[in-house]
């Protein structure tokens, strides 16, 4: 008998059905992203404002090919490559936490001022030390990051009750603000610290090497071993403080945890790429649809989808205005901001539960 032929009431069948449906929803779901990985991948290395045929690329990547498209393929194109890997895994594992620990759809490493506290302190670097060192930076940033995490939650967490997710949202809007004033200031009144910071501070993978990337890629990986670790403590801490404790979550590690794992990803991202928007923000809600609010899943899911979205938009800037190329962190709001009013007007991409 087959399931239109069922008879009225037994529901058995279709029930079977819509389960099974839903158990493969998420492992289809992520051989899908993984797959638009490869293909965003192949798009950065494909494509460029110089003109290399995809057939000269291959050659490249199979040991011959000349010596302008070698240069162009493994000097640029490769390592450039890597970086919006290594920034988009962390800016979406940053924003899935921070959603997360402050029970807030709304939250990203920017809007709670994690990015704009790290350009600060770079900049501080830059214009009163003569810092220029990326990995100085990747320090600085860190620094600046952490600073502005802690005292955000201290803030948020002020009066009584616990951290409140509007507050937390309302501190790290305004310290954002005047930490992104400070950095505009500085680079504004110090030439030579605004020509080294401008298309650094509007978010660009260009310039940034292997030599660069690989101090920063354990960093980003024991923070995301940290986030994986905590993601079934985070779905107890969804339902609240007082039942995440029943349920025996620790939620004084919860914290800590998620703070240094926040400042890690954020802070390095925006060293090595500068502070690009709308990753953190809108990659969780897109796995949040996806997926169901299983922490575990929307995490996995940010940390394919974040680099999917970067090295799109790293693509589209290249070819937009070519020969000339706009800024990651530019293409990203264009491209973030509308699919974002989209996803947020659907009742389940913009809740947490």
């Amino acid at each position: 008998m087959s399931l239109i032929d069922a008879p009225a009431g037994t529901g058995s069948e279709p029930a079977v059905s819509d389960r099974t449906l839903r158990a493969l929803r998420a492992p289809v779901g992520l051989v899908g992203v993984a797959l638009l990985l490869i293909v965003a991948v192949a798009m950065s290395l494909m494509i460029g404002s110089n003109s290399i045929t995809p057939a000269a690329v291959l050659e490249v990547l199979r040991g011959g090919g000349s010596p302008e498209a070698r240069y162009v393929v493994m000097e640029l194109r490769i390592p450039r490559t890597a970086v919006g890997l290594v920034v988009g895994a962390a800016l979406g594992a940053a924003g899935a936490l921070i959603q997360a620990f402050t029970r807030n759809p709304l939250a990203d490493p920017g809007i709670l001022g994690v990015n704009a506290s790290a350009a600060f302190a770079v900049a501080v670097g830059v214009a009163f030390f003569g810092l220029q060192s990326i990995l100085t930076s990747v320090w600085l940033a860190l620094l600046g990051a952490l600073v502005v995490t802690v005292a955000v939650y201290v803030i948020g967490s002020s009066g009584r009750g616990s951290a409140d997710p509007v507050r937390l949202t309302l501190a790290g809007v305004a310290l954002g603000a005047v930490f992104s004033g400070m950095t505009t200031g500085m680079t504004l009144s110090d030439p030579d610290a605004f020509e080294h910071m401008r298309s650094w501070n509007a978010g660009s993978l260009v310039g940034r090497g292997l030599d660069v990337l690989a101090p920063t890629v354990p960093l980003v990986a024991i923070a995301l071993l940290a986030a994986f670790a905590m993601a079934a403590g985070l779905n107890a801490l969804a339902l609240g403080e007082d039942v995440a404790r029943a349920q025996g979550a620790n939620v004084v590690a919860l914290r800590i945890g998620v703070i240094a794992s926040v400042t890690v990803l954020a802070g390095t991202a925006t060293a090595l790429a500068g502070p690009i928007a709308f990753v953190g923000l809108m990659v969780p809600h897109v796995a949040r649809w996806l997926f169901g609010v299983d922490q575990r899943r929307i995490l996995a899911a940010s940390v394919v989808l974040a680099p999917v979205l970067v090295l799109f938009s790293d693509v589209l800037g290249r070819i937009l205005i070519s020969p000339a190329e706009i800024p990651v962190g530019i293409v990203t709001a264009f491209v973030g901001a509308p699919v974002l009013i989209v996803l947020v007007r659907r009742q389940k991409a913009s809740t947490l539960s």
